[in-house]
């Protein structure tokens, strides 16, 4: 593999980053806060506690997981969209670099914005409640793969899009009820026994699930479960992308 086009193209997402510093990371951590002030100060204040956590702590996972899959998407898909909207990206498929390198560069700049944006938010979290993390190291890992995997997804619907109403179709309309019905800010098994079936298909449940064992060692699915989901979603997408670049979807004019 060639570093020096990966790089090139990593550090110009970086940078993008760094030019709209107030909408890549200001905005989701103000956004963020907000939650822990509403839920976790009025809602909390009605619920002690859950699975003996309190309130305010319990939510802390889902709501970095539900930051976290929203910039993922969105930051990779703006990052390989716009090359498409203004037609770079055709000098960028006839460089001499394989499409491995271009989804690298693109998909490790759009997780490393994530993952930084994760840390800083847990980071703040604890200025609003008392935090402890059973797993680091699982916690981590969990960061990680989801913020790879839903990086990939996001490139994947950044080259889809046709225009830049339809790159926010996903996030806005997928993503985001997906997260909050999949446990972040609530166990499902407070739900009734129905509905608790139903939302064992929503797949963000999985992860949320998991990402929360990191923390209180505490879950709605078998930590398992919640890995074997994150690494067949991982699959997916791997084969997608190389579906993509094989056959030219969306690539050729």
């Amino acid at each position: 593999m060639n570093l020096y086009p990966v790089r090139a193209i990593y550090m110009a997402e970086m940078m993008r980053t760094r030019r709209t510093l107030l909408q890549s990371v200001v905005s989701p951590v103000i956004s963020t806060s907000l939650y822990f002030v509403v839920f976790g100060a009025a809602i909390g204040s009605r619920i002690e506690q859950i699975g003996g956590v309190s309130y305010g702590a319990f939510i802390v996972p889902g709501l970095i997981m539900l930051m976290l899959l929203t910039q993922s998407v969105s930051n990779a898909s703006f990052g390989i969209f716009f090359p498409k909207f203004s037609g770079s990206i055709y000098e960028l498929l006839s460089a001499p670099i394989s499409f491995f390198e271009i989804v690298v560069g693109y998909v490790g700049a759009a997780a490393t914005k994530s993952v930084l944006l994760g840390v800083i938010i847990l980071a703040t979290a604890r200025l609003f409640v008392p935090l402890e993390v059973a797993h680091p190291v699982w916690m981590l890992l969990f960061l990680l793969l989801t913020a790879v995997t839903f990086s990939m997804l996001g490139f994947i619907i950044g080259i889809w899009a046709d225009g830049f109403d339809q790159l926010q179709l996903v996030p806005l309309l997928v993503i985001t009820p997906l997260t909050f019905l999949g446990g972040s800010f609530y166990s499902i098994d407070m739900l009734p026994p129905f509905w608790q079936g139903v939302t064992l298909f929503n797949p963000v449940v999985y992860l949320v699930s998991g990402f929360r064992w990191s923390f209180y060692g505490i879950s709605d699915v078998s930590v398992v479960a919640s890995v074997t989901m994150i690494l067949l979603f991982l699959l997916v997408c791997l084969a997608t992308i190389a579906w993509i670049f094989r056959t030219g979807y969306r690539l050729k004019p």
